[in-house]
């Protein structure tokens, strides 16, 4: 290919993010310069975050510019090293953007780029193996720290980070209760998961049915959600318990704050600990998750599914996805398959 096919930020969203949000355009494929590596995106990875990264507002990574390609992590295959430690044909993971080809130079960025181990595929370093799982591991771990027989309560549940995050709970020897939309998510999370309590959110009264799974409090909460499920969770919360804020995707489209929940005094009376963290700070230590992740995903002990779009003209909408609520498993987008 001698074009370079990209996806700009063409708007900032208020509200819904939609295909007016972002342009179309072609440019030159670009040349790596020295200790730079060209690499032809194979998959894209879509994550929540994103819509927060299209927001003018001070965040842990500056916001995507007006008229700059849209920021995305991606799987490719690298097609011209300048670099000693990289060779053409080499699979890597990488911030590569909404656009066919990028150039890295290795060392740099947060996320750098690294090569995919043997023999994992693209779609498992994007999901289980990927800035999800390690997500779910260090929040889970570090700062949820379950101890056998906990409750560990995840909301998001059937999504790429707390699927994981419900796993490694289940694998430490806690009792673990799942909160996701529709049947067939919470089935998935019970048949396949292997969570021992799956709650359909959509279904019924959230704090009822929290209460009813969490007889005797729930110990750690890893929420993705944050709105009326943390607010419901709260109504819930042990002695000592601890909270890890992993993202509030129920709110990332919305025109108007959320308003705050109202029972955070559960947490002085229960003594309990809400703590937020960004995976960027554990990326030094992410070669220990992934040993873990791995002998994990390879035993069978933790299940993970994917959802691959196809298509370069599909980027826009499959990021919308995320937000409606229609992926199942981690969200992927394939456009090339590696030579």
């Amino acid at each position: 290919m001698t074009v370079n096919r990209q996806w700009l930020l063409a708007k900032r969203p208020d509200g819904m993010i939609g295909p007016d949000n972002f342009e179309y355009t072609e440019t030159a494929v670009p040349i790596p310069g020295n200790d730079e590596v060209l690499v032809r995106n194979l998959y894209f990875s879509f994550d929540p975050t994103q819509r927060n990264w299209m927001v003018d507002r001070p965040s842990y990574l500056p916001p995507v510019g007006l008229g700059d390609v849209m920021r995305a992590g991606s799987v490719g295959q690298v097609v011209e090293s300048k670099h000693a430690d990289f060779a053409v044909g080499d699979l890597v993971q990488t911030t590569g953007n909404w656009q066919d080809y990028v150039i890295v130079a290795p060392g740099a960025g947060p996320m750098g780029v690294n090569k995919l181990p043997p023999g994992v595929p693209p779609e498992l370093m994007l999901s289980a193996l990927g800035i999800t799982g390690i997500t779910a591991y260090f929040g889970l771990l570090d700062i949820g720290k379950p101890v056998a027989g906990d409750t560990v309560l995840v909301s998001g549940a059937a999504g790429a980070t707390g699927s994981v995050a419900a796993q490694i709970a289940r694998i430490k020897g806690c009792r673990v209760v799942g909160i996701a939309g529709g049947p067939e998510k919470c089935a998935w999370l019970r048949d396949e998961a292997r969570v021992d309590v799956a709650i359909d959110y959509k279904s019924g009264d959230l704090d009822a049915h929290i209460g009813a799974a969490c007889p005797d409090k729930w110990n750690v909460f890893f929420d993705n959600v944050g709105g009326s499920t943390m607010q419901a969770a709260l109504n819930h919360i042990g002695l000592n318990a601890r909270v890890a804020m992993c993202g509030g995707i129920s709110g990332y489209n919305d025109t108007e704050p959320q308003p705050g929940p109202n029972n955070l005094m559960n947490l002085v009376t229960n003594r309990g600990r809400m703590e937020g963290f960004i995976i960027l700070d554990y990326l030094p230590r992410a070669a220990e998750a992934i040993q873990d992740l791995i002998g994990w995903v390879t035993s069978g002990e933790i299940k993970y599914q994917v959802d691959v779009q196809e298509g370069f003209d599909n980027i826009p909408a499959t990021l919308q996805r995320l937000y409606t609520g229609k992926n199942l498993g981690k969200q992927l987008l394939k456009i090339a398959d590696p030579e």
